[in-house]
């Protein structure tokens, strides 16, 4: 259960920022931006990769509790990784669906992120 509450914390804590972020200083809309170039978009990838694999090998519980979403956020990182390195223009073209709603997607994060938070206190 340790590990459950590190990770809950940790993801907790990235996307309550990320999130703040998207709606205070329009991140968001930077990050998709980024997404044109194919060379951010691979670099990302490569630690998109690293954090949903880290993620999978520490914590891979299927279980009927809040632990799953947990797993299945690790699954998901892991997976995106592996898009953005091998498909980045695909990533770009998904991106652009997200530009005109960066304040709600930002509180969407931030939401997740404080629901993972709390969880793991």
């Amino acid at each position: 259960m340790e590990i459950t509450i590190l990770l809950a914390r940790f993801w907790g804590s990235l996307f309550m920022i990320l999130g703040g972020l998207s709606v205070g200083a329009r991140l968001l809309g930077r990050i998709i931006e980024y997404t044109e170039d194919k060379t951010i978009t691979i670099s990302t990838g490569y630690i998109t990769f690293l954090l949903g694999l880290v993620t999978v090998v520490l914590h891979n519980v299927w279980v009927m509790d809040w632990r799953v979403a947990v797993t299945i956020l690790g699954w998901t990182t892991l997976l995106k990784g592996i898009e953005k390195i091998g498909f980045p223009d695909r990533v770009n073209k998904k991106a652009q669906m997200f530009k005109g709603g960066q304040i709600l997607w930002g509180g969407v994060i931030f939401l997740i992120g404080a629901w993972f938070f709390w969880m793991g206190y």
